[in-house]
């Protein structure tokens, strides 16, 4: 299942005997106005709104905000183009979803532009229900031919889509308010699910023709602001440099359960700025960037002592987070032939001293990640056992042994002689591989070539994490470089998979389900702008994601991914980083906010509101300073 994206994606780790989704055989005659993965109907109550928000919170003002690099297109759903901030390819501001994502509550959905879904016992097909006051910005009623027109251009033209939706067959309208997904497939849990993640575009207006009569065409980027539903549309733009969005004041799901003391900001203006530093400027000075997200320990704990913070104009907060916890970290390309060999991944993950880069440059703030489902029951820890262990011993002839008898364990340089054994090792694992030292460069035994790694980055602080772990890869004689290069090359680059090595992140869900053929999936390995950035092609990880989909109860879905978790640990795909239990925020203090914030997203800005005294305040003190 889908994750809430930013840095607000961790999931509640609940207890597991919390029930897997599961409907009575009459399911198929009843409408249901939620959807869990985790939760019973019986356990499930009526949903108001959210907990935390305030449902009187004012509306006005413009939240500023810098965005990195340039954008070039309104259609963020396809490979070509680089999309302006505030649109994502689940629809972002402009377009809603059938249903949307809990904030409060792992792996549950609330109606939006559906009020109502059922499925049959079987879970072979899903009908959404159209609440009859969805619009379109221009007044059009939605339809389930919206829904229908979007499923089918978006499996066909968008990758992301093309996975995540694989196994439905058809999108059928019944009426005008009702439409069925029919899958290619029965038993599938989740399903009926994710089909409320689906975006839904306005067909009228894609077949249309645009202001000089030509017509459009949903495969190109344009520049065209799009006809939306959401809370927000485009006001003004200019390409590549600024965009602002102005919220709709009839939205019509304005006071829908999700959105209520929500979207309070009358205006999101993004500035583009060309890299990270400069962004860091503009909020150190104010007017360009109202919010900064910190995730540079370093920064936090140094350099916030410009003149706005010691007079208390701008604030620093650290919201606790959920359970489940970001996998980071150096995604090393299998589809180059220098990674394919397990041993040379091994070597590199024995390379990464973490806690030296801890001590010396984070501060002791953060924790090494040692599972892609860290934080969560799903996580592999010790030796297999129970289920998972009869799950692996189905593949246990083509798994590497140490699956069965070792516990997964990262290095620790906890002594000063770490260093030297870790390195040995890796020189070791690299010599069973075919690799030699040899004039203190380390050369394939066959062509005589030099080992060599680029590193892709996309700002100059990459060079602060990336600089010690190439030191220590140097000592074993590997030529490392780091490359940086602009955000929107890095986006086209990252999408075509054309990198050695690269830093990346991404949040399990406590249901993971079908976006795991996304992310580890031998066909989404060959896919332009998936997720599957290793490029794994492994038969065993693709039995073990469809366990996963498949999964008849909740035991099973926690075997199945723990299962999945030490394969692809032992299999050293990605050499794991760290992580911190908490979001770091800075914010010039123009803002009020609820008391609290979800504790599952760790922070909800759409839940802040403008406070005009104070933004009156700083305004009249910067303004008489500049």
């Amino acid at each position: 299942m889908r994750v809430i994206g930013a840095t607000a994606t961790r999931a509640v780790c609940l207890a597991a005997a919390l029930l897997f989704a599961s409907h009575p055989a009459s399911a198929e005659d009843e409408w249901l106005t939620s959807s869990s993965l985790i939760k019973s109907e019986s356990q499930e109550s009526t949903f108001e709104r959210y907990d935390y928000v305030n449902p009187d919170a004012p509306k006005g003002g413009t939240l500023n905000s810098v965005a990195l690099g340039t954008y070039d297109s309104f259609n963020p759903f396809i490979v070509r183009g680089t999309q302006a901030a505030g649109l994502n390819y689940f629809g972002g501001f402009l377009w809603d979803t059938l249903m949307q994502q809990s904030l409060t509550e792992p792996s549950t959905s609330y109606p939006l532009i559906a009020e109502a879904f059922k499925h049959p016992e079987d879970n072979s097909s899903a009908t959404y229900r159209i609440n009859p006051k969805a619009r379109w910005h221009d007044g059009t009623p939605i339809t389930a031919e919206d829904v229908v027109w979007s499923l089918n251009m978006l499996k066909k033209h968008s990758p992301q889509h093309t996975r995540y939706f694989s196994s439905v067959e058809e999108a059928v309208a019944l009426s005008e308010r009702e439409v069925e997904f029919r899958f290619d497939q029965a038993g599938n849990k989740e399903l009926p699910h994710i089909m409320g993640d689906l975006p839904v575009l306005p067909k009228h207006w894609w077949e249309g023709t645009d202001a000089e009569g030509k017509k459009r065409d949903f495969t190109q980027p344009t520049l065209e602001p799009p006809l939306g539903s959401g809370p927000y549309m485009i006001e003004s733009f200019t390409p590549g440099s600024e965009i602002v969005w102005k919220r709709v004041e009839d939205y019509w799901a304005a006071d829908l359960p999700v959105h209520v003391g929500r979207y309070n900001f009358d205006r999101r203006r993004y500035t583009y700025i060309q890299d990270e530093n400069a962004a860091w400027l503009a909020f150190t000075k104010g007017g360009l960037q109202d919010i900064r997200v910190e995730n540079r320990s370093r920064r936090w704990a140094t350099e916030y002592t410009f003149p706005a913070v010691k007079d208390g104009d701008v604030i620093k907060n650290e919201f606790p987070t959920g359970g489940a916890e970001p996998m980071q970290g150096f995604v090393l390309n299998t589809r180059r032939p220098k990674f394919q060999d397990r041993r040379i991944r091994q070597a590199l993950t024995l390379a990464f001293n973490f806690e030296d880069m801890n001590r010396t440059l984070f501060f002791d703030s953060y924790t090494r990640t040692d599972s892609y489902f860290e934080g969560t029951e799903l996580a592999a820890t010790g030796l297999p056992e129970g289920r998972e262990l009869e799950i692996l011993k189905e593949f246990k002839d083509k798994l590497p042994p140490e699956v069965f008898t070792d516990a997964f364990k990262l290095p620790v340089y906890d002594n000063p002689q770490a260093e030297r054994t870790y390195l040995r090792e890796a020189i070791r694992l690299f010599s069973e591989a075919g690799w030699s030292i040899k004039g203190g460069k380390m050369t394939n035994d066959g062509t005589g070539q030099q080992f060599t790694i680029e590193f892709l980055g996309n700002s100059p602080t990459d060079e602060i994490t990336t600089g010690p772990y190439m030191a220590a890869l140097r000592k074993i004689g590997i030529d490392v470089s780091l490359r940086i290069i602009d955000p929107s090359q890095y986006v086209n680059r990252i999408r075509n998979f054309d990198f050695d090595a690269v830093a990346s992140i991404f949040v399990n869900s406590l249901s993971p389900g079908n976006e795991q053929r996304e992310y580890w999936g031998s066909k989404a390995a060959d896919t332009p702008g998936t997720r599957n950035l290793a490029g794994v092609k492994n038969p065993i990880v693709d039995a073990l994601v469809e366990k996963i989909i498949y999964a008849q109860d909740r035991e099973e879905l926690v075997a199945a991914s723990r299962a999945l978790d030490r394969v692809l640990l032992w299999n050293y795909y990605w050499v794991p980083q760290w992580h911190a239990p908490y979001v770091r925020i800075a914010y010039w203090d123009k803002f009020g906010m609820p008391e609290k914030q979800p504790e599952y997203a760790g922070v909800d800005l759409d839940s802040w509101w403008i406070d005009p005294e104070r933004e009156k305040a700083l305004s009249a003190k910067y303004r008489s300073q500049n």
